[in-house]
C-alpha cells in the first residue's frame, strides 16, 4: 500500500488553508476521464471537465499540491519563455498568435477562476518584474518589452531609477514591468482548486499512484495500489514528477529542483523598502532568482538549489546571502523555512502536449511559468478531451521525442548551474 509522505518542510506547509478530504479509491471504478496526477494541470482539467457535466476521476499518488504546486514560488506570471517573435517563427503566424494571446492571459484566466471559486489563496495581481543587472540582458528584456508593446499589451520598460523605487535596490538596470503578474499562496491554491474540482463534481483521490496503464478492450485500464479504474480516456499530467508510466515520457523532459527560503515576518519599515508596490520579479540571469514579498511581510527567495530534496534555508544559503547583497538592512533578520521541489524543463523550453495514443493525453513541461500556465491549460485540455482532435487548442500537440543523453542530465544540471553562478557574478 502506499503510504502518504509528508509534505515539504515549507512555509506553505504550515500556513495553508485546510486540505479537502481526498480519501484513497478503494474500490473499482469506471469513469469517462481518468487523471493521473493532482497537481494544477490535474485540478484544473478535473474541474473544467465536471463543469461541463463530463465524470472525470484524479489519481495523486500524495495529495493535491504535495508536488511543485504546492511548492512553487507562488508567482503568477504570463506568457512563455521565448519571446513572441519567436514563438510566431517556431510556430507560424496563426498558431503563434494563438499561442501567444493564450499564454500571456494566463494569469488573467487564473485570477479570474480564483474570483469567481472564491478561493482563499493570497491572490494578488500587482505585477510581474522581469528584470536585469547586466547590459546584455537588459538588451534582451528591452526587445521582449517591444514585441508585447506593439501586440497591445499591458507592459513597460522600466530604467535604473524606476527601478531602485520599486525593488529598493540599485542592484537592477532595466526591467519589463507586466501589469497581469501576481502572486498567490501555492498549496492554499492547490487546495482550493481540489475543493473546487469536488464541488463540481470530480473526485480526487490522494494516496492512489497510477501503478500501471494499458488498453483493456475499448477502454483503457488503470492499476492502483487497492482498487482498479477503467477509463474511456486518460491525461498523464504529472510534470516534474514523470515516472516510466508511459514509454519513454520520462525521457522528454528533466526533472529540476528549485528551492525557497523565506524569512520570518519582516518589520513595516523594512517591508515597505522592498517591493513597495508589491510586485513579483525574477531575474534574467543564466541561474535563475526569483522573489516576492507576502501578505505577512515575508520575504520569499527562489532559485537552483542542490539536486536532492532540502529542509532548511541553510541548504540554500547562497539565496540568503543574495539578498542580504540587494537589501543590506536584512542583516539579522530570521529565516525560517527552506524547501524544495521538482519541475519539469523541456528540451525546447515550450510546453509539451502529447496525443500518443487513442484517448491518451499527456500535458508536462511548464518550464517554471506552472501556476498560471497550468492552471489555463486545464480548460484547454478539457476541450480537448472532450472534443477529440478536432477541438483545437492554442499549444501545438507534438510527438514524443526524448532528449538525447538523458541519463547524464543530473550532470548536467550541476554542471550548468555552477557555470551559470560564475557567468552571473563575471557579468557575462
Amino acid at each position: 500500500m502506499n503510504a502518504r509522505l509528508p509534505l515539504p518542510p515549507s512555509l506553505y506547509a504550515d500556513t495553508a488553508v485546510a486540505p479537502v478530504a481526498t480519501p484513497p479509491l478503494d474500490v473499482d471504478k469506471t469513469v469517462s476521464v481518468a487523471i493521473i496526477g493532482g497537481g494544477y494541470t490535474g485540478l484544473s482539467t478535473a474541474l473544467h471537465l465536471a463543469e461541463q457535466g463530463v465524470e472525470a476521476l484524479v489519481l495523486e499518488a500524495q495529495e493535491p499540491g504535495w508536488g511543485a504546486s504546492g511548492n512553487n514560488g507562488g508567482h503568477t506570471n504570463p506568457g512563455l519563455k521565448h519571446d513572441p517573435d519567436q514563438i510566431e517563427a517556431d510556430f507560424g503566424a496563426e498558431l503563434g498568435r494563438r499561442m501567444i494571446e493564450f499564454s500571456y492571459g494566463t494569469t488573467n484566466f487564473t485570477h479570474d477562476l480564483i474570483r469567481r471559486y472564491q478561493i482563499p489563496c493570497e491572490a494578488r495581481q500587482n505585477g510581474t518584474l522581469r528584470a536585469a543587472y547586466n547590459e546584455a540582458s537588459a538588451a534582451a528584456i528591452e526587445t521582449t518589452a517591444r514585441q508585447c508593446i506593439a501586440r497591445g499589451m499591458p507592459v513597460t520598460y522600466l530604467n535604473r531609477e524606476q527601478l531602485r523605487e520599486m525593488t529598493g535596490t540599485d542592484r537592477y538596470i532595466g526591467a519589463m514591468l507586466d501589469t497581469r503578474g501576481g502572486d498567490l499562496h501555492p498549496l492554499s491554491y492547490a487546495r482550493g482548486l481540489a475543493r473546487a474540482a469536488i464541488a463540481a463534481g470530480a473526485k480526487v483521490h490522494g494516496e492512489t499512484p497510477a501503478l500501471s496503464l494499458r488498453r483493456e478492450g475499448s477502454r483503457w485500464r488503470i492499476e492502483t495500489p487497492r482498487a482498479v479504474v477503467h477509463a474511456d480516456k486518460v491525461l498523464l499530467a504529472t510534470n516534474g514528477f514523470t515516472d516510466d508510466l508511459w514509454p519513454a515520457l520520462r525521457r522528454t523532459i528533466v526533472p529540476v529542483f528549485s528551492s525557497i527560503a523565506a524569512t520570518a515576518p519582516l518589520s513595516d519599515e523594512v517591508a515597505r523598502a522592498i517591493m513597495p508596490t508589491r510586485p513579483v520579479l525574477y531575474e534574467s540571469g543564466h541561474i535563475t532568482v526569483y522573489y516576492r514579498v507576502d501578505q505577512q511581510n515575508r520575504l520569499l527567495m527562489g532559485g537552483r538549489g542542490p539536486m536532492r530534496w532540502i529542509k532548511s534555508p541553510t541548504d540554500v544559503a547562497y539565496l540568503m546571502r543574495y539578498a542580504e547583497r540587494l537589501w543590506p538592512q536584512l542583516r539579522g533578520v530570521a529565516w525560517t523555512h527552506g524547501w524544495n521541489s521538482r519541475l519539469a524543463i523541456t528540451g525546447d523550453h515550450y510546453p509539451h502536449v502529447h496525443e500518443p495514443a487513442d484517448n491518451i493525453l499527456i500535458s508536462l513541461g511548464c518550464n517554471g511559468r506552472g501556476v498560471a500556465l497550468s492552471t489555463a491549460m486545464g480548460a484547454q485540455l478539457a476541450r480537448r478531451l472532450i472534443g477529440g482532435a478536432k477541438a483545437e487548442i492554442d499549444m501545438p500537440v507534438t510527438g514524443i521525442k526524448p532528449i538525447p543523453m538523458h541519463a547524464f542530465w543530473p550532470v548536467g544540471v550541476t554542471t550548468a548551474v555552477i557555470a551559470g553562478r560564475v557567468r552571473d557574478r563575471l557579468g557575462i
